[in-house]
């Protein structure tokens, strides 16, 4: 095999080449669980009231909502009972539909009333144009350093609810303890560092129980972004590569570089079934939607089978390769997440996690439209345009 993304089969094939692109090693250890949709704040609330030294979240979209005052309410009872929290809340994502500021002044002050320090990633101020685009679209939700959450979701009703209707998203979301939480902990660490917050204690990073491991092989896996190869690419086209029957990609904004398009073509020439689940008519960005299409009649004219969900905003961004390989997290497929995000996502090796992802796909494809050549799988001029706009922001800063 020849190339940069041409792997041997096998778990330890894989492991190696992520090692070698992303600098970040699979461990053994974890235990990991699928949280779809509005679960998402039923656990992430049960978390916060259980833990006993610190709470910590970083997230891109946080506005006022049902869901914000049940995991304001939360936060505030622990701070009262000594924990430590500390809340990082991107600005320009956390801008209220209104066009408002900020995440909203009164949920700021109940928190810094009751001790939760909380931080905004680069304000914009004065230099707003060159802060624009370099945002932090984490998801992190990290208790006590032991049990950590990512996936797409934000804080705000769209996140609400089943993702079967439009103002209700479909996101799918993980739950995971193991040493990739420390790694996720290190991504809040230095994001806290850059908003001026000090330095975190040891008391953040503990000692894992080993009697208390599970026995799922994970990493989490950062990248800030930038020109060339950003980590988030170089994941995902390991993960790709390591495809031998399946390759399934569910990504709410799927308009990647013409690399991994050809890639993704390569794998079908093979006889990998490739399937990309995509969003619908119910979405956030036109011109997104329009480059998304842009990609479907190479595509489908190369065996890709391609999907747009229907009832909602399909958010999710997962990916699920045989029967053991699998990847949830915020990494978009496109260039704001490539080139100017702070992205994160967990890869993860587990059959069991796998299956459940299946299981989300048969549902999902039951409320999705498949496209066809003859039905809205032709590009057009408008739909040109918007890829080449979209791919602009690939471009070197």
């Amino acid at each position: 095999m020849t190339g940069p993304t041409a792997l041997p089969p096998g778990y330890q094939a894989f492991c190696h080449a992520l090692y070698q692109s992303t600098r970040v090693r699979m461990q053994p250890g974890h235990r990991v669980g699928l949280v779809e949709n509005g679960a998402i704040f039923d656990e992430v609330v049960e978390a916060i009231r259980r833990a006993t030294e610190s709470i910590h979240i970083l997230v891109f979209i946080w506005r006022p909502s049902e869901p914000s005052d049940r995991i304001v309410e939360a936060l505030c009872e622990r701070a009262h009972a000594g924990v430590h929290c500390r809340v990082v809340v991107d600005p320009v994502g956390s801008q209220e539909v209104r066009g408002e500021h900020d995440f909203n002044p009164k949920v700021e002050l109940r928190l810094r009333e009751a001790g939760v320090e909380v931080h905004y990633f680069r304000p914009l101020s004065g230099r707003w144009f060159g802060r624009l685009f370099g945002r932090t679209h984490h998801k992190l939700v990290i208790l006590d350093g032991k049990v950590g959450f990512t996936g797409g979701f934000g804080i705000w009703k769209s996140w609400q609810g089943e993702g079967d209707s439009p103002e209700e998203w479909r996101d799918t979301n993980v739950r995971v303890e193991g040493r990739a939480v420390h790694w996720m902990q290190l991504a809040f660490a230095r994001t806290w560092q850059e908003c001026g917050g000090a330095l975190l204690p040891e008391s953040c990073f503990p000692e894992l129980d080993p009697e208390a491991e599970g026995d799922v092989s994970a990493c989490f896996v950062e990248s800030a972004g930038g020109s060339g190869l950003s980590d988030a690419e170089r994941m995902l086209r390991m993960v790709f590569a390591a495809a031998r029957k399946r390759l399934w990609i569910a990504n709410a904004y799927f308009t990647p570089p013409n690399a991994i398009l050809e890639q993704l073509l390569e794998k079908r020439k093979q006889g990998v079934d490739v399937r990309v689940l995509a969003a619908g008519p119910v979405h956030d960005w036109r011109i997104v939607r329009a480059s998304q299409r842009a990609t479907y009649e190479r595509m489908l004219k190369g065996g890709v089978r391609i999907w747009e969900y229907q009832p909602s905003m399909l958010h999710s961004k997962t990916v699920l390769v045989d029967d053991w390989l699998s990847v949830v997290g915020s990494i978009n497929l496109d260039a704001l997440s490539f080139h100017r995000m702070r992205e994160g996502s967990l890869v993860v090796a587990d059959r069991r996690l796998a299956s459940k992802l299946d299981t989300c796909w048969e549902r999902d494809l039951s409320h999705a439209k498949e496209m066809t050549l003859a039905h809205g799988g032709r590009t057009n001029p408008w739909r040109r345009f918007a890829r080449q706009a979209t791919q602009l922001l690939a471009l070197n800063r």
